[in-house]
């Protein structure tokens, strides 16, 4: 019994307040983390709606969204047991709330890890670069493909985008232009790409006009595999916008400000 209670004794004997925080830690740590993504999509043209969504765990009383460190908005679900994620609406994308996002659940006193981060890009900020591919834009299995991207108005960095796929946009660094090597290319490289400047990681020029990239040749030949081909982080690069939305959420911030529950 002694024992026992010395051993109580010694776990409790810290710090003030140490005790407390390891204890909380220790509970954040057993919930999950949710899961965060954007409808339609993460790269939004300026004016238009995004819905952002967090999925947690049943019996979750509240999520939190946080921009950029900060609360942003919450929502309590209606029927905690029967709904596992909840939609926060932007009405229309702009320069102040594009961003990193992240989203936390509460499950009685106690809140989830944060979800993993959310880059919201707002496109349609500046002018138009153009994009051109060397040697050209039908090319064999296995050669070398360069994308050259040009904005006339001086920008910090570009980004080449791959329609259609789920892997991150690539960027360069350049005053008026940026080049991207691809290869060797596979089948897998062939499709339609845009390019894009920006002043930052979040807020980007209109897209360029397309280029399609075409790849012939022997497709049994597995050893050639895609390099990291860059793409935005959806399905789809075109914009299936939403048309309604309801609710409501005012914060001290511009991008609060704009953020609407649904």
């Amino acid at each position: 019994m002694e024992s026992g209670l010395g051993d109580n004794i010694s776990h409790c004997c810290c710090l003030p307040g140490l005790c407390l925080s390891q204890r909380i830690d220790s509970q954040k740590q057993s919930l999950p983390k949710p899961t965060i993504w954007a409808k339609p999509n993460s790269m939004v043209p300026k004016g238009n709606p995004v819905t952002i969504w967090c999925q947690g765990a049943q019996n979750a009383v509240e999520y939190r969204l946080h921009f950029e460190g900060g609360l942003s908005a919450l929502e309590r679900p209606k029927t905690p047991r029967l709904t596992r994620r909840v939609k926060f609406l932007i009405p229309a994308m702009s320069w102040h709330t594009a961003g990193r996002y992240r989203c936390f659940y509460q499950i009685e006193e106690f809140w989830s890890e944060p979800s993993d981060p959310l880059d919201l890009v707002v496109i349609g900020m500046y002018d138009t670069p153009t994009l051109s591919v060397h040697p050209g834009p039908e090319v064999t299995l296995g050669e070398n493909v360069t994308f050259h991207c040009c904005l006339d108005t001086a920008t910090s960095t570009f980004f080449l985008v791959k329609e259609g796929s789920s892997r991150r946009a690539q960027h360069r660094y350049g005053n008026i232009q940026a080049e991207f090597p691809v290869g060797p290319v596979s089948t897998a490289h062939k499709g339609t790409y845009r390019c894009f400047g920006s002043y930052n990681n979040h807020a980007w020029s209109f897209p360029s006009e397309p280029v399609t990239l075409l790849v012939t040749g022997d497709v049994g030949n597995t050893s050639l595999l895609p390099t990291d081909v860059t793409s935005s982080t959806e399905d789809s690069w075109e914009p299936d916008l939403p048309t309604s939305g309801s609710g409501f959420q005012n914060n001290s911030t511009y991008a609060r400000k704009h953020m609407i529950l649904v």
